[in-house]
């Protein structure tokens, strides 16, 4: 058993589907994760197991797993095997660990559930796009004070297409114009903005962090669900 993460604010989808995004790909497959974060069940919320990428998930049907994955999961099951009378008070114990035991032992998820052709999204998480913006929201703000947003680098690639474009967070004296690699490829203090390992738009500053000049969100206002935009202008003619 690994004990991934105690540090997921309450309630806090958006942050728990960034951590375990980051987090599932360094386990071998095979391995069954239990998600804790907004576990309970409700006439709207199912519990369900999902299976992806090789991997086994169980949680509430909260809206997190499409999240986490480039759309829906590969597969997705309504837990419906019978359960004991006080399953409801705190399902992550109750309900998920006894579906990963039998996970756990070999059996089949269709034998707990039934599957299910879609899950719930939350698409107020989800980018505003245009033709010529993408109206972003911050997703997660780790302890560096890095903005993660909820851009995809396929997407800002699609509307990209070479054209120019500035990442808008409130004052223009603030806007950045390019896209970098990583944090080192400007001095430090200085803000930029890259594509990281999960393959979403990252806001930083090069050595930024709180008792140092601080880091991004402080630097630039930034807090979690607020607003980033991207606007593409035409290309210049010659």
């Amino acid at each position: 058993m690994v004990d991934i993460t105690h540090e997921i604010r309450p309630f806090h989808t958006a942050m728990a589907a960034y951590v375990l995004r980051n987090a599932y790909p360094a386990f071998p497959a095979g391995t069954i994760h239990i998600v804790g974060v907004n576990p309970e069940a409700d006439r709207f919320t199912a519990h369900v197991v999902v299976k992806h990428d090789g991997h086994y998930f169980i949680g509430a049907d909260c809206g997190i797993f499409p999240l986490m994955f480039e759309g829906m999961p590969e597969e997705a099951y309504e837990i419906t095997m019978k359960l004991d009378d006080d399953h409801a008070a705190f399902p992550t114990r109750t309900v998920f660990v006894k579906a990963a035991c039998h996970l756990a032992r070999g059996g089949r998820p269709e034998t707990i559930g039934r599957k299910l052709k879609t899950l719930r999204e939350l698409f107020n998480l989800k980018p505003t796009v245009t033709k010529d913006a993408i109206v972003a929201r911050v997703m997660h703000v780790d302890h560096y004070g890095n903005v993660m947003t909820n851009v995809k680098r396929t997407l800002f690639n699609e509307l990209h297409g070479g054209r120019p474009f500035r990442i808008h967070f409130g004052h223009s004296a603030d806007d950045l114009t390019r896209i970098h690699n990583t944090y080192g490829d400007v001095h430090n203090g200085q803000c930029l903005a890259f594509f990281n390992a999960s393959g979403l738009l990252e806001i930083a500053v090069n050595k930024g962090v709180e008792g140092s000049g601080g880091g991004a969100a402080r630097l630039l206002g930034l807090e979690e669900n607020d607003a980033v935009r991207i606007e593409f202008s035409e290309r210049r003619k010659a």
